[in-house]
């Protein structure tokens, strides 16, 4: 087929949307494929110390043993006593996506929005991040890389009282710096009631003072490591899906040997066309929005208990048949948080699956992204990957379409496979399985219903606004991008 020219975008909108930003210098797709990158065995020998020289303790602990937290009086909602933070409620859900349902669901009610802002600084002309070792009490393995700052309202206002979130000033009030990224964003939609956070990346000319857990990392050590298990966390990954990425250099990148590589790279230009132009694009997913049904009503997390399948015991709400997730409780010692020690409400998964489908269409890396209805979700649908679900979802009626062709993709096939976890403030063990398959010549380039092929500048178009698409596609996009150095 043809692709057509350009974003397609009315003249007055292409700057606003196609991208273009202050981020040029930033992206080296110059450098060869492959290879070790210099400074990571440094790098990993610093992350290993960091969980060596600070304590830790995570331990599972009955409601009745939440300091701060109660069960409210009449609601029977969880909620800390300040008032402050979140809160465990309840949620009835009516949608037609997929199939007419209705249902109800503890959620986790957090109305503030959080802050998540990666610093950055040019050493000899090369940009630096800079990155923290973080504990996050749902971790699975305590330790994850994370932005500068990841905060909620509640931690950077000073509600907890405790120590001052290093580096915020650049990121608050007049700033020290250059915005190259500024948008809200979603969190994940089945877990949180229409939960968003604030994602920045600031460059900075300061002289920057390295702090004890913070290190200084490129983006091609990032996009390595974005290739290991648990390693750097969902707030890191989603900051790096809104970095503006300029137009490769065309000669650099018919440059390039290998046709997928080459392909991506093409997948960045406008130049190179697409299978849709940008107004379509967000014309399917205005459409999805208008057609589908999402019908949201908080109530009381007394009723969800009352009406079932839901339960309450000392330790836990879950389900009897185990699916979907469970609410803990859990006691946290940290030594270098801003607070040393502190007892939460945790959402305990049962795991998850993120797949993305990519094409080479006329030599141009398209991505398969589908408008997703979430139980949470701010404007009914976001665009998500092609295949996104849990083990839940894997009975009679709520197989997607897609997932054996996922799930059957020949090694050779498979562009990108890590296990990475989803925000571990609020999530216990919540890992998700993340993989990038590129279709063979038998994948249909008619789209299944509720679908849509995008380029990566059209993906990062979007970015630069808020709530087009959703945490497991950024992720994806993140790790795509990066994966190209």
């Amino acid at each position: 087929m043809t692709l057509a020219n350009g974003t397609g975008t009315p003249p007055q909108a292409v700057g606003e949307l196609r991208g273009d930003g202050p981020a040029d210098g930033f992206w080296d797709f110059a450098r060869p494929a492959g290879g070790p990158v210099a400074g990571l065995a440094e790098f990993r020998r610093w992350f290993t110390r960091q969980g060596r020289i600070h304590r830790y303790a995570v331990d599972r602990v009955p409601f009745s043993a939440l300091s701060g937290w109660r069960f409210e009086a009449g609601s029977g909602d969880l909620v800390h006593e300040s008032g402050g933070f979140f809160a465990i409620s309840g949620l009835r859900v009516r949608t037609d996506f997929r199939r007419p349902r209705e249902w109800t669901q503890p959620v986790i009610v957090q109305p503030e929005i959080g802050l998540l802002g990666i610093l950055v600084k040019r050493f000899d002309g090369v940009p630096h991040l800079l990155m923290q070792s973080k504990m996050e009490p749902g971790n699975v393995n305590t330790l994850q890389l994370s932005p500068t700052v990841q905060a909620t309202r509640s931690n950077y206002t000073g509600v907890h009282r405790g120590r001052r979130v290093p580096y915020v000033e650049y990121f608050m009030g007049p700033r020290r710096g250059t915005v190259l990224a500024d948008s809200l964003q979603s969190e994940q939609g089945w877990w949180f009631l229409h939960k968003r956070n604030r994602n920045m990346v600031v460059e900075t000319r300061d002289e920057v003072p390295l702090l004890d857990g913070f290190q200084w990392l490129t983006l091609p050590q990032l996009g390595e490591l974005l290739t290991s298990d648990n390693l750097v966390n969902m707030d890191s990954r989603t900051v790096l899906s809104t970095l503006p990425c300029p137009e490769p250099a065309a000669e650099l990148v018919e440059s390039v040997a290998d046709p997928y590589r080459r392909a991506a790279l093409r997948s960045l230009s406008p130049r190179y066309g697409s299978v849709h132009a940008l107004h379509e694009v967000l014309r399917r997913l205005t459409d999805a929005r208008a057609r589908h049904e999402l019908v949201q009503r908080r109530v009381p997390l007394r009723d969800v208990l009352d009406e079932g399948p839901w339960r309450l015991t000392e330790t836990g709400i879950a389900r009897p048949d185990g699916r979907h997730f469970e609410v803990i409780g859990v006691d946290v010692r940290a030594e270098r948080r801003e607070v040393g020690r502190w007892s939460q409400p945790l959402v305990a998964p049962v795991g998850g699956l993120s797949g993305l489908f990519v094409k080479r269409i006329d030599g141009v890396l398209h991505l398969l992204l589908e408008a997703r209805v979430e139980a949470g979700a701010l404007n009914v649908c976001e665009y998500a990957p092609s295949v996104q679900c849990s083990p839940s979802h894997l009975g009679t009626g709520g197989r997607p379409a897609l997932l054996d062709r996922l799930l059957s993709a020949p090694p050779e096939r498979i562009r990108y496979d890590t296990a990475l976890s989803e925000e571990g403030g609020r999530f216990h063990h919540a890992v998700t399985r993340n993989l990038i398959v590129e279709t063979d010549d038998d994948f249909p380039l008619a789209e299944p219903e509720g679908h849509c092929w995008v380029t990566l500048h059209q993906a990062q178009a979007l970015l630069r606004h808020s709530n087009y698409l959703n945490v497991q596609a950024r992720t994806l996009v993140a790790c795509l991008t990066l994966g190209l150095f």
